[in-house]
């Protein structure tokens, strides 16, 4: 692919919202009026506290609009699945900035691995936006930056690994989240109220707070409606429990609950270049599960271009929220770029409204490739031992193969077959010794 491809598929990626939506404040607001029509207005929208944990990173999974619970096959998946990691194919380390909303920004990094069937990774991200208090006569009395922030402890097993069921993952994430409030000027509007002007010590203390919270993941992948060979799976199912755990480790009364969700994902890649992934959420006010908001859905896909060039996009159906996104990502060798470009239909419209850049550096897979390429040259030069009638080599071989990677099924299963021809030959020997004693 030239250079000129390239370029012509990047500059579609970026331009399919222009050409898609009329930037037209009155169509805008049609546009807004209609989805609110059909989608209904959610009246316990807001509730919670630490918007932080629904603001994503970026990546594929943003790229996606959040239909990722399912796919989980980079360390995106570490905000939307802690299972991903143990099946995560390479070792990751990934650093994400996002353009949010007005002047508010989200940073984040991330750093993933897997040894045999655990996986194991780690994560920040924090969101700030600068906070400026006037007085009455329009004078700055104090600033700084309003934040939030959460640190990701990840770990997950693959249960029950093998060749043809390649097992279920289960895998827990430890959120640490914090909200940072600068402190705030003695300001007051009463008229009866002397304004001093002056910085109260501790006022933003007494508005942060620190709470703990955990994911629990499940992540199933196997086989559906192939039609390509690989020995991927083309089909996975998810399900995800998000932000559960303490409001308020400093244990003062904080009104507002978790954003608690469970979530349940599927994804399917019919033929080797499309996989498309389905989400659906459901929110829990934990406080009053009548407060809870309203289930939201995302749906996803995911298109490989050329080995270096990859383009996905999604929308997300949520009352107040609606987003439209498209992004790419481009592999140079060890390295790999993803642009992320967010038409969000809570905010005002723009032609840039929000984009996000990442940058994921492949770390290798520690040696797991190569060791499936020997499995298969184990396996495939015991099939041709064993055809021409060398048992002996085969079991070596297969043998070999086994203590690479145990879950080979099909060694095994050879190395059976050698063994019930000899218990069947034995058999036949002792049978014929004993007509010949008779």
């Amino acid at each position: 692919m030239t250079l000129r491809h390239i370029l012509f598929y990047l500059g579609l990626a970026f331009s399919f919202p222009c050409f898609a939506i009329d930037f037209d404040p009155d169509n805008y607001g049609s546009l807004s009026d209609y989805l609110e029509e059909v989608y209904g207005i959610d009246d316990n929208a807001g509730l919670t506290a630490f918007p932080v944990l629904n603001v994503p990173m970026g990546g594929q999974a943003e790229g996606m609009a959040g239909a990722f619970s399912a796919v989980a096959n980079n360390i995106s998946f570490i905000e939307w699945n802690p299972a991903g990691s143990a099946r995560l194919a390479r070792t990751e380390l990934a650093f994400f900035h996002n353009n949010w909303i007005a002047d508010t920004k989200v940073e984040g990094a991330a750093f993933g691995m897997r040894n045999k069937d655990v996986g194991f990774a780690a994560a920040t991200k924090w969101v700030y936006t600068p906070f400026t208090e006037y007085n009455l006569w329009g004078d700055r009395v104090s600033k700084g930056y309003y934040a939030e922030g959460v640190v990701i402890l990840n770990t997950a097993v693959n249960l029950f690994p093998g060749y043809y069921f390649r097992g279920l993952a289960v895998g827990v994430n430890l959120k640490p989240t914090f909200r940072f409030v600068p402190d705030y000027a003695d300001s007051d509007s009463d008229e009866n109220t002397v304004d001093t002007d002056e910085i109260i010590p501790g006022s933003g203390a007494s508005q942060s707070a620190v709470a703990l919270m955990a994911d629990l993941g499940f992540l199933y992948r196997g086989n559906f409606l192939k039609f390509y060979n690989s020995r991927d799976e083309n089909f996975s199912l998810a399900l995800v429990l998000k932000n559960f755990g303490i409001p308020d480790v400093t244990f003062r009364l904080m009104e507002d609950p978790l954003p608690s969700v469970i979530v349940a994902g599927m994804a399917y890649q019919p033929i080797r270049p499309i996989l498309v992934s389905f989400d659906y959420t459901l929110p829990l006010n934990l406080y009053d599960i009548t407060l809870s908001e309203k289930p939201s859905y995302a749906a996803g896909f995911s298109i490989t271009i050329s080995r270096f060039l990859s383009m996905w996009g999604g929308l997300r159906l949520k009352a107040g929220g609606t987003r439209i996104v498209i992004g790419s990502a481009i592999s140079l060798e060890k390295v790999v770029f993803d642009i992320n470009y967010t038409l969000d239909l809570a905010t005002q419209i723009q032609p840039l409204n929000r984009v996000s850049v990442g940058v994921r550096l492949d770390l290798g897979d520690h040696g797991r490739s190569r060791i499936d390429r020997q499995v298969d040259e184990f396996y495939l030069a015991g099939l041709d031992s064993y055809s021409q009638g060398n048992d002996t080599d085969a079991k070596r071989l297969w043998q070999e193969a086994l203590e690479l990677n145990a879950h080979f099924e099909p060694a095994r299963e050879g190395l059976s077959a050698i063994r019930a021809a000899e218990e069947l030959q034995q058999r036949v020997s002792q049978m014929q010794t004993k007509m010949k004693q008779e």
